[in-house]
């Protein structure tokens, strides 16, 4: 049964103000996606981003400590991204959270949800001032428990859900949990089932198919409605799986080209080793899904000593768009076949080398005259932008076109 956490409290802080990119920073960068602005943020570790409009938020993560001062990752920074330059308007803290994982609004921009950590709750925000959340309710059930690492929201069947990715606990599985928010004051579950070896990352939904990064378990893809195999969002049907090399499979983007129509490929990226500000590791993985009940991974594209993370892509112009943690903002042309390349392009398994093959079509954030590392990265309404977990928010000049 669900229960609404008693006693929340919001506490919402004036804090901040514009900041360009650092005087120091004599190179905006030249790697084809320029650094247009920044906006700082150094108590608290950032983590996701969510832009709609001219407004954007993002989280925080862990504990990080500034000028002697300890601060949780319990708060949601609220940015006017009218400009070059991200402004940061307001805070909101979260009681009890230690991290927050994703925040998303919904994409009639009526509701802002949050993921949080260790204690598991989905927070939902009504935004119809988009500078001022209020709080509609706060939903927690023992399926949540353990904490809810990632959240996304997407409308199925004409009906806002928030599909959950919540932790492993001890003796407790990671699982799955969908929860219906078309009425956002009373979320109502639709299903929990366990998944993952051992975690659930993140999902991506679209077309009425699921897309579970399940790490060492791979990518599995469900019928929740458009698969033909009879499943629905209470009772998702298996079609496939896939585990891409080296594991770790943490967040999917499926591409849908609608230049050609194409809708061959899913990535994958992986999330191997890192050390916060100075290396990460990790591929992005192509997937050939034109046959999802045999998925097969064609290609994969490395920068050494840095790691992907979180993806977004400028579908219309076919270019992916993945966080590098300290590598940055890279670029990928998406578009045309991917399981193309010649045997020098290709490595020892088989798989086509993207960078070999030339897709690396522009990088950012990787000569601005401070140490990055990159979380998250979103393309929306034909800007790009970056959260820093070191320095906060940047707005960035998106690829030009392949």
């Amino acid at each position: 049964m669900k229960r609404l956490l008693a006693g929340l409290v919001l506490l919402l802080c004036a804090c901040g103000g514009p900041d360009a990119v650092d005087p120091g920073i004599i190179n905006p960068g030249t790697g084809g996606i320029r650094a247009e602005g920044r906006g700082n943020v150094t108590d608290r570790f950032t983590a996701e981003l969510w832009v709609h409009g001219n407004t954007g938020y993002t989280t925080t993560w862990g504990n990080r400590t500034s000028n002697g001062v300890a601060a949780p990752g319990n708060a949601v920074k609220i940015w006017n991204v009218a400009g070059a330059t991200p402004v940061l308007v307001d805070s909101v803290i979260i009681p009890g959270a230690g991290t927050l994982g994703d925040i998303q609004a919904s994409a009639d921009g009526r509701y802002l949800v949050v993921a949080t950590e260790p204690a598991g709750s989905l927070v939902i925000f009504d935004i119809a001032d988009p500078l001022k959340p209020r709080l509609i309710t706060r939903y927690q059930d023992a399926n949540m428990a353990t904490g809810v690492h990632t959240a996304e929201v997407q409308s199925v069947n004409g009906k806002l859900h928030a599909f959950l990715s919540v932790n492993p606990g001890s003796g407790i599985r990671s699982r799955l949990v969908v929860v219906d928010i078309s009425n956002p004051a009373a979320p109502v579950q639709v299903v929990a089932r366990e998944m993952g070896a051992p975690f659930i990352h993140d999902v991506f939904v679209r077309d009425g198919i699921l897309m579970t990064a399940l790490w060492n378990d791979g990518m599995t893809i469900f019928d929740i409605g458009g698969g033909g195999r009879g499943g629905s969002l209470a009772d998702p049907v298996q079609i496939g799986n896939v585990k891409t090399a080296g594991g770790k499979a943490h967040n999917i983007h499926w591409f849908h080209d609608p230049v050609t129509g194409s809708k061959r490929y899913a990535f994958v990226g992986e999330e191997g080793p890192a050390s916060i500000g100075t290396s990460a590791s990790g591929d992005v993985h192509v997937v050939d899904v034109s046959d999802m009940a045999n998925p097969r991974e064609v290609a994969f594209f490395n920068v050494p000593g840095a790691g992907a993370h979180n993806f977004s892509a400028d579908e219309q112009r076919g270019i992916l768009y993945a966080a590098f943690y300290n590598g940055g903002v890279r670029a990928l042309n998406a578009r045309g076949d991917l399981s193309a390349c010649t045997s020098d392009q290709r490595s020892a398994d088989g798989r086509c080398d993207l960078a070999k093959m030339g897709r690396a079509v522009a990088s950012g954030l990787t000569d601005v005259g401070v140490s990055v590392f990159v979380w998250g990265v979103q393309f929306t309404g034909g800007r790009l932008y970056a959260s820093d977990m070191l320095n906060g928010l940047w707005r960035l000049s998106p690829a030009s076109a392949p």
